[in-house]
């Protein structure tokens, strides 16, 4: 999916199940053979870092942190150091977890991808925003502010257990352009997969 080395960022408000998406895709990476890297760069969060910690262990691949309220942008600096003196393939970034201020949001994201210009400008970059399928038009929301905020590669969709939920799959690609490229569908750290767009066709029209 990914070649080496490449950075994931991955972006979305609290609640959604980024820090579920981001250990679930370390546990498929490592599984792959890959060497992975967290770096804990929502750091505004209470329990964000445990929570990361947790995962890591249970993907048992390795992870950078500084203590909360640090800068997201010096969290991601020191993971691209560690991710290059370590050999990793993939470097997957926990980032922004707040909406309330997009100004905010625009400056701390502008930040973390001027330093990835600067010290990594070799990896491939994906920005992977995580929306909670259920959501329905508030994850449209979610997105547009994203979207401009931000260059968004993909999404990653969880909760997406069920076939009334998958009308933001087409207002996603229809309004933003946006491809849906992993949907979560349960707890399990295997719980993840690559969308399929066949299948949820075949599923909408059942």
């Amino acid at each position: 999916m990914y070649e080496s080395p490449s950075i994931l960022l991955v972006v979305g408000v609290n609640g959604v199940g980024k820090t579920t998406t981001i250990g679930k895709l370390s546990y498929r990476f490592k599984n792959e053979g890959k060497k992975v890297l967290i770096a804990a760069a929502d750091t505004f969060r209470a329990a964000a870092i445990e929570q990361l910690e947790e995962w890591a262990n249970r993907a048992n691949v390795e992870i950078v942190s500084h203590q909360e309220g640090a800068d997201p942008a010096a969290v991601v600096f020191d993971g691209i150091q560690a991710a290059k003196s370590r050999n990793t393939d993939i470097l997957i970034c926990d980032t922004a977890g707040r909406l309330h201020n997009k100004s905010n949001l625009m400056n701390e994201l502008n930040k973390i991808f001027r330093i990835l210009d600067t010290n990594y400008p070799e990896a491939n970059k994906e920005v992977l925003l995580v929306l909670d399928a259920t959501t329905g038009q508030n994850a449209l929301i979610q997105a547009k502010t994203f979207k401009e905020a931000a260059n968004i590669t993909g999404v990653a969709l969880t909760k997406l257990d069920g076939t009334a939920k998958g009308g933001i799959v087409i207002a996603l690609q229809n309004e933003l352009q946006i491809p849906v490229k992993l949907i979560g569908v349960g707890e399990g750290i295997n719980d993840l997969q690559n969308f399929d767009v066949d299948t949820f066709v075949d599923a909408l029209f059942e």
